[in-house]
């Protein structure tokens, strides 16, 4: 298993190298000039060459990527052109913010997903099977943006259930930080009414975040199901008189998790990239929001810390997807 461990970490290491080296070269061939945007519209020459000078942007590349991979290692994303402050300020303000919105909707997708694919395969070529088979095609061609919308219109503007975008009110308390999570941090603090206002802000783009993800779980855990019901172990097991929810939960969904566990890997890392659109949908505070108005602004330091920032998040949850994998099945560390 350590053999296992070893190999992963060095692919992880490479792969965050790599992404180092895309979003560097990206930065540089991108149009605009971030030392013009800098200075104003209204700046001279030589104010336009002091920024560059500041910026370091007058430095051969070589030593610039240098500057800037050493940077990134001491957690140092640069200064934001737009707005002057640190762009690991910036991170840290927003991110928890998209880490608690992509676990709500990846929470949602897995236990809707999960519980309808083994509703599917329970009960194959049967009306619930059916009704589970259109909800999983018509679920995942949809739109995001247009859901997002119907639903605010539905919900927030006819119905006034919810609120139509945002994270909190702008009147209502805010708890001190513990974890950085708004709504644990509210039941942490005793803040009920902070945590329920910002539940019902989260539950619409929750939802919608979710929804590409849970059909996905669920065409997979079908297939996976019926396959795993109709094996030999499932049959002695019914032989023996075991009872059916034990056969389906505790045997059969087992043996269907290795499959499930590698499709939430990488529905995670797309949750992260596709929460910049939902994010701008329901004005969300967090990374989709900031990278969308940096990118707006030809501001590419909080672009690329964004990248690196949801690069990193997506490397280290596969990474604990393949150490699940392997506890899963013994034949991955026999193999390293």
């Amino acid at each position: 298993m350590i053999t296992y461990v070893a190999q992963r970490l060095a692919v992880l290491a490479t792969m965050l190298f790599g992404l180092l080296c895309i979003t560097f070269v990206i930065s540089n061939v991108a149009p605009g000039d971030p030392a013009a945007l800098a200075a104003g519209p209204n700046a001279t020459r030589e104010m336009v060459e002091t920024m560059r000078v500041e910026y370091g942007l007058d430095r051969p590349l070589p030593e610039q990527f240098v500057i800037y991979v050493s940077g990134i290692l001491r957690g140092d994303f640069g200064r934001s052109i737009s707005t002057t402050r640190s762009v690991a300020e910036e991170l840290g303000r927003h991110l928890p913010n998209t880490i608690e919105l992509v676990i709500a909707a990846m929470g949602l997708g897995i236990l809707m997903g999960l519980g309808l694919g083994v509703i599917a395969a329970v009960w194959r070529d049967r009306w619930a099977d059916h009704l589970v088979r259109v909800f999983a095609v018509s679920g995942f061609a949809l739109p995001m943006f247009w859901f997002g919308l119907l639903l605010q219109l539905l919900f927030a503007v006819r119905l006034g259930w919810l609120p139509v975008s945002g994270r909190l009110g702008l009147m209502t308390p805010r708890p001190e930080p513990i974890t950085h999570l708004l709504v644990l941090d509210s039941i942490l603090r005793g803040y009920w009414g902070t945590a329920a206002e910002a539940l019902q802000h989260m539950l619409l783009p929750a939802l919608v975040l979710s929804v590409p993800c849970m059909t996905s779980i669920v065409r997979v855990a079908r297939a996976e199901m019926i396959e795993a019901l109709s094996s030999d172990f499932v049959l002695g097991a019914r032989a023996n008189g075991v009872r059916a929810w034990r056969i389906v939960l505790r045997h059969a969904l087992r043996n269907a998790m290795l499959p499930i566990l590698a499709l939430i890997g990488l529905r995670f890392g797309w949750m992260l990239g596709g929460s910049v659109l939902v994010e701008t949908v329901f004005d969300w505070p967090g990374l989709g929001l900031l990278a969308v108005n940096a990118a707006l602004l030809s501001d590419f330091k909080p672009v690329i810390g964004v990248a690196l920032v949801i690069g990193l998040n997506v490397m280290v949850v596969n990474f604990v997807i393949e150490l699940a994998y392997a506890w899963l099945d013994p034949r991955l560390r026999a193999d390293a």
